[in-house]
């Protein structure tokens, strides 16, 4: 995830974003997400809006030592926390990039697939990010993206939004909102083909949000997003307003092995 100003992190955000976030939110999408573009051995990789670089460190697996991938990120403490993990012994390198999403520092046709998972909906210039990942692919590339499905579909973030606004503010139910901000099918369709791709589809696709407990899921999502600068501001009182209507309100999903709610995501898929 990450991409402008709306997923911007400092502190130990992305340090918790990676021991946190990764494993109950990001992770178990990203074999789904690689194994849509069907990387084979020696191809070239770029993984565009990485974070802390999961999609790129497991396709750096599918590639092998003799492929190429790259991770590019604008928020250095993401870089740096995916610098700072180790690779597999059978895995090719990466290199880590700082740069936006609308402008890659790559050659054209440097790359066989481009991936983008949960990037698209932060880039302040859609367009202009998908004219970049056109061009970076080879005539023969592959595209694969994700974006989550509209707030509606998951319903621990819709009552998480609702509460932070109630309590926060509107500034961070805002960024709570934000990852749901491309949910049309439509719209997205209509983003990669004018971008000049070809073959493209979208599938829907629901999992879940899983952790230990309620308590766990807000302290692990605020402090590894950019909502822990707007909580930390709140008052002592709205923030345990906020503590016990999450408890409350998100109890309905929580059994024997902790909580779990929906989400769903749109999976799109696209040549060059």
């Amino acid at each position: 995830m990450e991409q402008q100003g709306q997923w911007q992190v400092a502190g130990s955000a992305p340090e918790v974003y990676e021991r946190e976030l990764v494993p109950a939110v990001f992770g178990p999408w990203a074999p789904v997400l690689i194994d849509l573009a069907r990387p084979k051995l020696g191809e070239r990789v770029v993984d565009i809006a990485c974070g802390t670089g999961i999609v790129a460190r497991l396709a750096a697996v599918k590639v092998g030592p003799t492929g190429i991938v790259t991770g590019i990120d604008l928020n250095p403490g993401m870089l740096n926390v995916a610098r700072s993990l180790g690779m597999a012994d059978d895995a090719a390198s990466v290199q880590w990039q700082e740069a936006s999403a609308d402008k890659l520092p790559s050659a054209d046709s440097a790359f066989d697939i481009a991936y983008c998972q949960l990037g698209l909906q932060f880039f302040a210039d859609r367009p202009a990010a998908l004219r970049e990942m056109r061009r970076v692919l080879s005539s023969r590339g592959r595209l694969a993206l994700m974006v989550w499905c509209g707030i509606d579909q998951s319903p621990g973030f819709e009552s998480l939004a609702k509460i932070l606004e109630r309590h926060v503010g509107p500034a961070a139910a805002t960024i709570m909102r934000a990852p749901f901000g491309l949910a049309d099918a439509d719209e997205l369709s209509r983003l990669v083909a004018a971008a000049n791709f070809q073959d493209i589809t979208v599938q829907r696709r629901v999992g879940a949000i899983e952790f230990p407990s309620v308590e766990r899921f807000v302290s692990s999502y605020l402090a590894g997003s950019p909502l822990a600068s707007h909580v930390s501001q709140a008052s002592e009182v709205a923030r345990e307003h906020l503590a016990e209507d999450t408890k409350l309100e998100l109890g309905k999903y929580v059994g024997s092995s902790g909580l779990s709610f929906p989400i769903a995501a749109h999976l799109l898929t696209a040549t060059a």
